[in-house]
C-alpha cells in the first residue's frame, strides 16, 4: 500500500517534500531556475550590443560567433562560457522540479550538455584569418553541434516527463513541439545557410538568430514555471 500511495503522489512532490523538511533546497531550485532566465537574456543583450559597437558587423550575414575574433572577442568567449554554466544550473533545476520518471534524467542531460556546447564554443572559438576571413576550428564546430542538437533533444525527453507530471502537463506539447523546430530548423541552417555556397549564406546570422528566438523563449517560460511550482511549496509549511 505504501508503493501505491508513493506512486499517486502529486507532481513534483520530490520538490514539494524537500521543500518542506529541507528550506534551503527551495532557495536552491529557485536560483536554479532563475538561472534559466537570466542566462538566455544576459547572452542575448551582450552579443546584441556587440555587434552595434562593432564596425562592419552585419546581424543578418554574419553568425553570433564571429563576435569572439578582432578587437574585443574576449567579451563574447566570455558570453558563451557565462551561459555555458547557467544553463547547466538550469537543467539540474529542471531534473529537480519535475517528477520522477523512468530515464528521466536523460532529458536534463543532454539540456546539461547543451550547456557544456556553449561553455565549449567560448574556449574554443571561432579564429580570425587574412582578409576579414574566419577559421573554425573542430572543436567549435563539435561544440555547435552539441548545444543546440541537446537542446533540442533535451526539450523532446523532458516534454514527455512533463507529460506525466500535471504541475507541468500544460507546457509538455509546447516543449515537445520547441524541441522538434530546434532540430530541425538547425540542420535546416546548416545545409541551406552555413558555407559560402549554400543559398542562404548572405542571411546565416539572421537564420541563427530566428533559431535562438525559437529556443530562448521556450527556456524562460520552463523557468518561470520552475519558479512557480518553488513558490507554491512555501504554502505547505
Amino acid at each position: 500500500m505504501r508503493r501505491q500511495r508513493d506512486i499517486m503522489q502529486e507532481p513534483s512532490q520530490r520538490l514539494v517534500e524537500g521543500a518542506t523538511h529541507v528550506p534551503e533546497r527551495r532557495a536552491v531550485v529557485a536560483a536554479l531556475a532563475a538561472a534559466g532566465i537570466v542566462g538566455p537574456i544576459l547572452f542575448t543583450v551582450v552579443f546584441i550590443v556587440q555587434g552595434l559597437l562593432r564596425p562592419g558587423y552585419s546581424p543578418v550575414a554574419d553568425p553570433i560567433s564571429a563576435l569572439a575574433t578582432g578587437p574585443n572577442g574576449w567579451v563574447q568567449d566570455l558570453n558563451f562560457i557565462v551561459l555555458g554554466v547557467l544553463m547547466i544550473a538550469y537543467a539540474v533545476g529542471l531534473h529537480l522540479g519535475a517528477r520522477p520518471a523512468r530515464a528521466g534524467i536523460l532529458g536534463p542531460a543532454l539540456l546539461a550538455a547543451a550547456g557544456a556546447g556553449a561553455v565549449l564554443s567560448g574556449i574554443v572559438p571561432l579564429q580570425a584569418v587574412a582578409d576579414g576571413l574566419t577559421y573554425e576550428p573542430v572543436g567549435h564546430t563539435v561544440a555547435v553541434f552539441v548545444a543546440f542538437l541537446g537542446a533540442g533533444g533535451g526539450l523532446i525527453l523532458m516534454s514527455r516527463r512533463m507529460a506525466g507530471d500535471p504541475s507541468w502537463r500544460s507546457l509538455a506539447n509546447y516543449t515537445l513541439a520547441t524541441g522538434i523546430a530546434i532540430v530541425v530548423l538547425f540542420l535546416a541552417v546548416g545545409a541551406l545557410a552555413s558555407t559560402p555556397d549554400a543559398p542562404l549564406y548572405r542571411w546565416f546570422g539572421l537564420a541563427q538568430r530566428v533559431l535562438l528566438a525559437v529556443w530562448y523563449p521556450c527556456l524562460i517560460i520552463l523557468a518561470l514555471r520552475l519558479l512557480g511550482i518553488t513558490r507554491a511549496t512555501e504554502a505547505l509549511r
